[in-house]
Order: C-alpha cells, then sequence, then structure tokens
C-alpha cells in the first residue's frame, strides 16, 4: 500500500518537472539572441555609407554648378539680345539713307558745271536750293559729309583714287574729292573717294 502511494506522488513530480523545461525551451525559442557583425564587416559597411554619402555631395555640387552657367549663360543672352536691338533701332534708316546718296552725287555735279546764260543759272540756283533741303533733311537723321579736301588722308574715311604732284598741298593730304564721302552718326557710310597729294614736283 505503501509502495503505490509513492509511486502516484513520483508521476506528478516528473510532470511538473518535463512542463518546466518545455516552458524553458519554448521561451528560449521565442526570444533568439541575435549576435553582432563581426568587426570587418561592420567597417566595410560605415566606409561605403561614407562613400554613397560623397557621392552624393559631389551630384549635388555639380548639379548646382550646372545651374549657376545656364543662369548666367541666359543674361549674357538677354543683354547680347538688349544690344543688338539698340543697335538695329539706332541704324534702321542707314539702308534708306545710303539709297539717296547717289541723288545727292548727281545734285552736286549739275552744281560743279558753269552756267552758259541766265536761264542756265536758274536752274543751276533751283538744283542748289533742292541739294541744300536734302542735306539738312538728312543730316536730322545722323548722316553728315565727311570733309576731305585739304584734310590728311585718312585709310579710314577716304579711299585714294590717284596720287598728284601739288606744289600747294603737302604729301599725303587730300587735293580734291571725285566722291564725297558721309557718315551715319558713329559709323562710316561711305568712303571719300579722293586725290592724294604726292607733294612738290621735284625740278
Amino acid at each position: 500500500m505503501t509502495k503505490k502511494k509513492t509511486k502516484r506522488q513520483a508521476e506528478p513530480q516528473a510532470q511538473k518537472e518535463h512542463d518546466g523545461k518545455l516552458s524553458q525551451k519554448t521561451e528560449h525559442d521565442d526570444s533568439p539572441q541575435v549576435k553582432p557583425p563581426p568587426p570587418a564587416e561592420k567597417v566595410a559597411a560605415e566606409r561605403q555609407n561614407t562613400a554613397d554619402t560623397a557621392v552624393t555631395e559631389q551630384e549635388n555640387s555639380d548639379c548646382q554648378n550646372k545651374l549657376l552657367r545656364l543662369a548666367a549663360e541666359f543674361e549674357n543672352y538677354k543683354k547680347r539680345m538688349v544690344r543688338e536691338r539698340e543697335t538695329y533701332l539706332k541704324y534702321a534708316e542707314e539702308n534708306i539713307l545710303r539709297e539717296l546718296l547717289p541723288s545727292i552725287d548727281n545734285l552736286e555735279r549739275a552744281l560743279n558745271h558753269e552756267p552758259g546764260n541766265s536761264e542756265l543759272s536758274v536752274i543751276l540756283e533751283g538744283v542748289e536750293l533742292t541739294l541744300k533741303g536734302l542735306l539738312n533733311t538728312i543730316k536730322k537723321f545722323g548722316l553728315e559729309a565727311i570733309e576731305s579736301t585739304g584734310k590728311p588722308f585718312d585709310p579710314n574715311f577716304h579711299e585714294a583714287l590717284v596720287m598728284e604732284d601739288s606744289d600747294d598741298v603737302p604729301p599725303q593730304h587730300v587735293i580734291r574729292e571725285f566722291e564725297k564721302g558721309y557718315q551715319y552718326k558713329d559709323r562710316l557710310l561711305r568712303a571719300a573717294k579722293v586725290v592724294v597729294s604726292k607733294g612738290k614736283t621735284d625740278s
């Protein structure tokens, strides 16, 4: 009778120990311990992050520089357009005035002829008045004749057609004009065609 009781008391105790081991095993499985990465892998990861950050900063810097260059180029483009527009407006009448020059030349040639009679004198007087009026009109637009006779020869304003000896005009000075030169504002519209002195003749 005593042996049976002892066996019954031992069975619950063994069951409790078995359940306790299962519980400890379950708790151990539910919260596994994570091992830290090896030091070499951690260093490599940090280096990679640093390299990625440097690349990103360089890309941002390149983009900013490109934007600054584009802004500067656009600003230069606007300034160039403004200058070109101002130049166009300033010299808008240039072609029209150039077309008028042959008519002025013809009037001046007509005045250079000596009058033969009173009737011709009247005609020449009318031509002279017409020429003066025309010159005054074009002068309002900025067109002016270049005075060349007796002036030093200047290749920027004169076109030498021939050179002649002269006792009165110093060497490299304009003796006379074949065709007047004209300046439109600050721009040469047409160079004067002139005769240039070589100086006194050798005796």
